[in-house]
């Protein structure tokens, strides 16, 4: 029922960009939450930034603040997210989940529903 499908995702140089975008459709939830979520070989996955359905509130882990901006589309069915200034360290691949609750926060526990992920490499 729910599906969320990721894309954008690709090769870049350090201090270049990458607009990754969530498609999410099957829900009709008063309240949720999108959130993006990357992992790296080796390492957990970590919440990387978040948007409230309800109130808009935005959420970015240290690393990307600055860097990268998350946003959604003028017609509500797209969530993305903006990365530029890409460093090596953000390698990884990038999954895009939903939360069914207004605030969820960065735990991935809190996201019930996840997309199959796009892969951002980024070269020195």
């Amino acid at each position: 029922e729910v599906q969320l499908v990721e894309s954008g995702g690709g090769l870049v140089q350090a201090g270049g960009s990458l607009r990754l975008s969530c498609a999410a459709s099957g829900f009709t939830f008063d309240d949720y939450t999108i959130g993006w979520f990357r992992q790296a070989p080796g390492k957990e996955r970590e919440g990387v930034s978040c948007i409230s359905g309800v109130d808009g509130r935005t959420y970015y882990a240290d690393s990307v603040k600055g860097r990268f901006t998350i946003s959604r589309d003028n017609a509500k069915s797209t969530v993305s997210l903006q990365m530029n200034s890409l460093k090596p360290e953000d390698t990884a691949a990038y999954y895009c989940a939903l939360s069914p609750a207004a605030v969820a926060g960065r735990r991935t526990s809190s996201y019930p529903y996840w997309g199959q992920g796009t892969q951002v490499a980024v070269s020195s």
